[in-house]
């Protein structure tokens, strides 16, 4: 046995009886018996012999969830049904790594009739002896991290905030397993308290957190070795992940979310599209998520530089219709991609087709799954957490990285559209193309890419009449002869955009419109004032030729006066598009910035 799993054997032996007295394992948050065990666990880790210790000598990039994966993670302990879902609709992607201390009773497990009936078979699985505590994988396994956006694979460990020293050496044995080389957070002067369910990446340089991190890390924290402020904790992100100043975002904690990790309410879908998990106006953790959200949406722009994308996916309530405190946290945010596949946490049907169809609809080409959370007997989401929580995915060692902000809707007839994307890999790219049709029955026209500076490649699909739906993917060739879609279901999943009629300044009995844009041409301060909106909220957006948004004017029920006042200084000489939504209604009226 290696030097540091007989350490954490020895630690970890107490652990073994008190896991064994509970049918469904450790819980999410701390069991009443390990608070005494916080101060002798944050001890042992000081002295615990763990990865490489100090800072890449490189600039990482940390892989976004979205991005292609080599296997998933899971830890077989409890809530074995739930787990055995997983494991037979995630190998038909990737190896699934079932960590595990007796191959034979689980694989037995597998085969038998209980929850869904026997696996066909057991290939694409991969049963790992290690030591372990939990079933939450997510919040102690390793982070995947690239050298140099594209190149070197390796993996990030932070310090677990749970006394579970089995748990926190686990990042260590998977390194082993797998031959990865393992950076660790886990020794002053470079140590960080994390969880992997309260954090989540874009890929690019930009993360989201709750305020949890900054408490643990913080004069009050209870598993760390050094005090960090929130520029401490930025600092070592950086270092150690790529996140780059000023693009870590700490959200304020909720105030019925028990555990403060942000997959329990929402998620990236991609660079420049959230997930929010919503509650019925006024209730439970409704109002701060949306003070949260308003707060990003008008702060923290999406690596392109323009606002995120919302989808919105209800919070489901308990059978007697409570939620959170008096209910548990019930989400479909707490779901998992593994390459084309997304798992989903389900609870009862007349919720889970909306919440479904929610994600089917905002991922085309993905085979969205639901698993049961809550029934009789393995009501997981009692215990504050679902599948995310369970599951973790080790990104692959050659990554093709594909960027591309997608086209949205547009009022342009005449010019072509505009498709620029990202690309990297680290021997090169040899070709891209753009794939794109109008009637994805009739099958898609190749538009190669031209290659321009900084690893931009770009196309233009020609320009369609009013009323076309325009679908559309990117392929990419490396040199080494790899392979890459994105999206990466495509082509059976895809972009699409809509060439929209331009109505300009008309009124309307029967929703929002803009009665005046002044003063028109403008060179910095502009005036709109929109009529016919009354109390119904409203989103009003400064597009451009594209129908791309460039800045956000207002969101909610207008002023009393009408008027919103907005300044385009910064913005390029062209002609742009005031757009007012509302439920009832949109209205358009182009603006000169000359």
């Amino acid at each position: 046995m290696r030097p540091r799993s007989l350490a954490l054997l020895l630690f970890g032996l107490s652990f073994t009886a008190l896991r064994a007295q509970e049918p469904q394992g450790l819980p999410h948050t701390l069991a009443p018996y390990e608070q005494e065990l916080i101060r002798p666990y944050r001890d042992s880790r000081a002295g615990a012999s763990r990865g490489i210790t100090t800072p890449p000598d490189f600039a990482p990039r940390t892989m976004a969830e979205w991005e292609e994966i080599q296997a998933l993670v899971v830890t077989w302990t409890s809530y074995t049904g739930i787990l055995k879902q997983i494991v037979r609709h995630a190998k038909e992607e990737v190896p699934v790594i079932i960590v595990c201390s007796n191959p034979t009773t689980v694989q037995n497990y597998l085969l038998n009739t209980q929850y869904g009936g026997p696996l066909e078979n057991l290939d694409n699985i991969i049963f790992q002896v290690s030591p372990f505590n939990s079933i939450w994988v997510r919040d102690f396994g390793p982070e995947t991290i690239y050298q140099n956006e594209v190149d070197s694979l390796y993996l990030l460990d932070w310090l677990y905030n749970r006394p579970r020293p089995l748990d926190d050496g686990l990042s260590d044995e998977l390194g082993d397993a797998l031959n990865i080389a393992v950076y660790s957070t886990t020794q002053a002067p470079y140590d960080l308290v994390h969880t992997g369910g309260n954090f989540m990446s874009d890929g690019f340089g930009t993360a989201f957190s709750s305020g949890l991190v900054l408490e643990e890390n913080g004069p009050n924290g209870e598993y760390n070795q050094t005090v960090r402020t929130a520029a401490g904790v930025d600092a070592i992100m950086e270092q150690f992940m790529g996140i780059q100043q000023g693009r870590y975002v700490k959200m304020t904690p909720l105030p019925y979310d028990n555990i403060n990790h942000i997959d329990m309410h929402m998620k990236l879908l991609d660079e420049e599209t959230l997930l929010v998990g919503e509650f019925p106006t006024g209730l439970s953790d409704g109002p701060q998520i949306e003070v949260n959200l308003q707060g990003v949406l008008d702060d923290v722009p999406s690596t392109f530089g323009t606002p995120y994308r919302t989808v919105r996916i209800p919070m489901p309530p308990s059978t007697g219709g409570n939620f959170p405190p008096n209910a548990s946290y019930r989400t479909y945010a707490n779901n998992i991609f593994i390459n084309g596949t997304v798992l989903v946490p389900t609870y009862r049907t007349e919720y889970d087709t909306t919440g479904l169809r929610i994600l089917r609809e905002a991922l085309p080409g993905y085979k969205v799954i639901g698993i049961d959370c809550d029934n009789s007997d393995q009501n997981i989401i009692s215990a504050s957490g679902a599948i995310h929580c369970i599951t973790k995915g080790i990104g692959v060692r050659d990554p093709l990285l594909i960027r591309h902000q997608r086209l949205v809707d547009t009022y342009d007839t005449e010019d072509p559209y505009a498709v620029q994307a990202y690309i990297r890999h680290r021997s090169g790219i040899a070709s891209a193309e753009v794939f794109w049709t109008t009637d994805t029955t009739a099958g898609f026209n190749a538009l190669p890419m031209t290659a321009g500076p900084d690893n931009t490649w770009s196309a233009a699909i020609p320009a369609q009449p009013v009323g076309t739906d325009i679908y559309y993917y990117i392929h990419a060739t490396a040199n080494s002869g790899k392979q890459q879609v994105r999206p990466i279901v495509a082509p059976e999943g895809w972009w699409r955009f809509r060439v929209l009629g331009l109505i300009t300044g008309m009124p309307s009995t029967e929703g929002p419109s803009i009665a005046e844009v002044f003063p028109n041409p403008t060179s910095s301060l502009l005036m709109v004032t929109v009529n016919g909106a009354g109390q119904a909220p409203v989103n009003v957006t400064l597009r451009d030729a594209l129908g791309r948004t460039v800045m956000t004017l207002h969101r909610g029920v207008l002023p009393a006066d009408q008027r919103l006042f907005a300044d385009l200084s910064y913005l390029a000489e062209a002609t742009y598009l005031v757009v007012v939504e509302g439920p009832n209604g949109r209205s358009v009226m182009p603006v000169m910035k000359k």
